[in-house]
Formats: C-alpha cells, sequence, structure tokens
C-alpha cells in the first residue's frame, strides 16, 4: 500500500506532466486536446489541493 508522501508525489508528477501537454496543445492550437487535458489538470488540483498542496510554486497554467 502506498503512502501518502508515495500518493502526493504521483500527484505532482501527473500534475506536472500534464501541464507541459497543456502549454503544448495550446502552443499547437488543439483545443480539443487541450480541453481534455484541462479535466485532467482540474481533477489533480482538486486532489492535491485537498492534500495539502502548496501549488503558488508548481501550477504553471493558472486556471
Amino acid at each position: 500500500m502506498p503512502t501518502s508522501l508515495e500518493v502526493a508525489k504521483t500527484a505532482i508528477d501527473d500534475f506536472a506532466k500534464i501541464q507541459r501537454h497543456m502549454l503544448i496543445a495550446k502552443e499547437e492550437g488543439a483545443t480539443k486536446t487541450y480541453a481534455s487535458l484541462k479535466d485532467d489538470y482540474l481533477s489533480l488540483k482538486a486532489i492535491l489541493n485537498v492534500s495539502g498542496v502548496n501549488l503558488t510554486d508548481i501550477d504553471k497554467i493558472k486556471e
């Protein structure tokens, strides 16, 4: 069973990866891809907020 720290690390890593893909999709004008990634972004952001992770420094999208 993963620890809370391992779960938080995985979520933070996934959050960073989704943000990278969102920025690329936005740059390429891939609106459907961006919208799909945004759903995952918002879900992870909510989980990280509830977990007490400070997103100030790691949230590059700011949506």
